[in-house]
C-alpha cells in the first residue's frame, strides 16, 4: 500500500481506497440509485461548466477563507454528514471530527454514526453540526433535540429527502446491507424496520416544530428545486442545503450544481446555502461559490481520504484542496472568494464521459471501466 504521506494529488487517494475497500464497501460508497443517471449527472453539470478568467491582476497571495453561520472557514468547505464512516475508518466519526478541528472547518456529524453524539460533541472545542434523520415519533424527536442543544452543537441539519430509501441496486446485487454492518449508538431501541414510517409522513409542519424546539439554526439538506428553496426560506430555516444525495436517493435527478441559480434567486440572500454532489477538487467548489453557493460539503472524498489512511490522510487530502483553491484562484484573477460571480462562468461541452471519478484522470486509466 502506498504511503499517504506523500501523496500531492487528490486522485491518489481515490486511487488508494480503491485498492483498500472490498468492492462492496467501495460500490457502496460510490454507487448511486438505480441506473445511477442523478450520480452522473452531478458530475456532468459540474464539468459542463469552463471558467472565464481575468489577467494582469495582482494576485500574490489569493485567501480562499469564507463563512458559514458566522463562523470563519479557511476555505468555503465543510465535511458532509457520512453515518456509514465505521466502514472507512474504525474510529468512525471521531476522525473526521478531529481532523475538522486541526483543519478549521465544520463537521457535520450523522445521527447514524458512532460515538453517541454527547461524545462526538466533546471532540472538539470548534463548530459543529450535528445531522438528523427522523427514525421515531415526536416524542423521539423532542428528546433528540434536547441532546443536540444540550451537547453544545452550533446547528442541525435535517435531511428531507429519504421519505423512502433509495434503490440502490449496487447494494441489492453485492446482498450489501448497511444496518448489518454497524451499532447505531444514537438510534437505541429504534426498529430500523420502521423507520420510514415517520420519515415519510414529514411535512413543513414538523419544521416548525423543531426550529422552535430547538432554538438554534436550522438547515434542510436535500432541497432540490426553487419551490422548495422558497419555503424554507418562509419557515426562517437559517440554511438551504441544496441536494440529491450524491445521486443515491431519486434516480433521473439534475446534477446539483445545476440546481444552484434557481434556489440561489429564491432565497433572496435570506438564507445560506450549501450544496453537495459530486465536487471532487477545488476548481469544482469555486464553480459553486461562483453561482452563489456559501459552502461545499465534501462527501466521497472524505471517505477515501479516511480509507487511505485515517485522520492525517484527511487532513493532508483537505490541505491539497486548498492549495487547488489558491492556485485556481490566481489563474481566475480574483484574490478573495466573494469576488467570484457567475462572470467567472461560461457553459461548455464536457470533454470526459461523467463518470464519479472523471476529474481523476489517473484514476481513471487504472479503473475507468
Amino acid at each position: 500500500m502506498a504511503n499517504f504521506e506523500e501523496f500531492r494529488t487528490l486522485q491518489e487517494f481515490a486511487i488508494e481506497a480503491k485498492l483498500r475497500l472490498s468492492p462492496a464497501v467501495w460500490d457502496f460508497l460510490s454507487g448511486g440509485g438505480e441506473s445511477e443517471t442523478t450520480l452522473l449527472r452531478n458530475r456532468y453539470a459540474i464539468d459542463s461548466i469552463a471558467f472565464r478568467p481575468r489577467v494582469l491582476i495582482d494576485v500574490k497571495e489569493p485567501d480562499p477563507s469564507a463563512t458559514l453561520l458566522g463562523f470563519n472557514l479557511p476555505y468555503p468547505v465543510v465535511l458532509a454528514p457520512i453515518g456509514s464512516l465505521h466502514l472507512f475508518d474504525p474510529g468512525s466519526a471521531i476522525p473526521s471530527v478531529q481532523a475538522a478541528g486541526r483543519l478549521g472547518t465544520i463537521p457535520i456529524i450523522s445521527i447514524m454514526t458512532n460515538p453517541v453524539l454527547e461524545e462526538v460533541a466533546k471532540l472538539t472545542d470548534g463548530p459543529k453540526i450535528f445531522q438528523l434523520y427522523v427514525r421515531g415519533d415526536m416524542d423521539w424527536v423532542d428528546n433528540m433535540c434536547d441532546r443536540v442543544k444540550n451537547s453544545g452543537y452550533d446547528a442541525m441539519a435535517i435531511t428531507v429527502d429519504v421519505a423512502h430509501y433509495g434503490r440502490r441496486e449496487r447494494d441489492q446485487i453485492n446482498r450489501f446491507d448497511r444496518r448489518t454492518h454497524a451499532k447505531r449508538s444514537n438510534l437505541e431501541g429504534i426498529d430500523l424496520d420502521q423507520e420510514f414510517v415517520y420519515r415519510s409522513a414529514l411535512t413543513w409542519d414538523f419544521v416548525d416544530h423543531v426550529k422552535e424546539r430547538i432554538g438554534i439554526p436550522i438547515i434542510l439538506k436535500g432541497i432540490a428545486t426553487s419551490e422548495d428553496a422558497k419555503i424554507a426560506v418562509d419557515h426562517g430555516v437559517e440554511v438551504v442545503f441544496v441536494s440529491n444525495h450524491g445521486g443515491r436517493q431519486l434516480d433521473h435527478g439534475r446534477g446539483a450544481i445545476d440546481v444552484l441559480p434557481e434556489v440561489v434567486e429564491a432565497v433572496g440572500g435570506k438564507a445560506e446555502i450549501i450544496v453537495d454532489g459530486g465536487f471532487l477538487r477545488g476548481s469544482d467548489v469555486l464553480k459553486a461559490v461562483a453561482l452563489g453557493a456559501d459552502a461545499v460539503a465534501i462527501g466521497k472524498l472524505q471517505c477515501w481520504a479516511l480509507a487511505a489512511g485515517g485522520e492525517d490522510a484527511l487532513v493532508h487530502a483537505m490541505d491539497i484542496m486548498r492549495n487547488e483553491l489558491i492556485v485556481s484562484m490566481g489563474l481566475l484573477g480574483v484574490n478573495r472568494i466573494n469576488e467570484l460571480g457567475p462572470q467567472h462562468l461560461h457553459p461548455a461541452t464536457p470533454v470526459i464521459p461523467p463518470h464519479l471519478a472523471s476529474p481523476y484522470p489517473v484514476f481513471m486509466e487504472k479503473f475507468g471501466d
